[in-house]
């Protein structure tokens, strides 16, 4: 089987948000977006809280100067503001498959429309472009991201033991989920059924 994934950066709109590729202009939202929720840090692999926001900021560039992600500011339509960010990470184009991360949303936009149409237009867009297998990732402590991915549609695969060291320094286990083109169909009406609903 012969995989052409072609996957680019692009603004992907819904009803609710609009996801903007990085760009030199967005960098002062997303740094207003990301600073806050210490406790939601702790719990990712690395912090764009603060002090740490310039290189957050500047790994993502590289990371997709080398084409490995293409890196999303999720823009609430309802106000036009910034509320956090999204990622395509490790883009495996000869194998059709892809991570979705480097998530944060601020406090105020979780529990809405936003995180499900933000997850329904890049999945549509990844696998439009001939992704087979989008997985997401998390850490075993984190409840409440394993419990939203859970609620996409995203199948549990397993745990990847002692797999990260995080920028606290904690030893991390990951909990690695995935949605494969085969489940999309599916997925993809579920997550239309609750964006008609109340999105929650």
């Amino acid at each position: 089987m012969s995989v052409a994934m072609d996957l680019r950066p692009e603004v992907l709109q819904g009803r609710f948000v609009r996801l903007e590729p990085y760009a030199p202009g967005l960098k002062e939202e997303l740094r207003v977006a990301l600073d806050c929720d210490a406790d939601g840090w702790s719990l990712v692999s690395s912090s764009g809280q603060g002090e740490h926001f310039e290189g957050w900021w500047g790994k993502a560039g590289d990371n997709i100067a080398k084409g490995e992600w293409i890196s999303f500011a999720i823009r609430r339509l309802a106000d036009g503001r910034v509320v956090g960010c999204s990622s395509y990470l490790n883009i495996r184009r000869e194998h059709g498959g892809l991570e979705i991360g480097a998530t944060f949303l601020h406090p105020d936009a979780r529990s809405s429309q936003v995180n499900p149409e933000a997850k329904r237009l890049m999945l549509a867009h990844a696998f439009a472009g001939g992704a087979l297998r989008v997985e997401v990732l998390t850490d075993l402590r984190n409840r409440r991201s394993q419990a939203a991915i859970a609620k996409l549609g995203a199948v549990r695969e397993g745990v990847l033991r002692r797999h990260k060291i995080t920028w606290t320094g904690h030893v991390r286990d990951t909990v690695v989920f995935a949605i494969t083109d085969l489940d999309w169909p599916a997925v993809r009406e579920g997550l239309d059924a609750r964006l008609l609903g109340n999105g929650r």
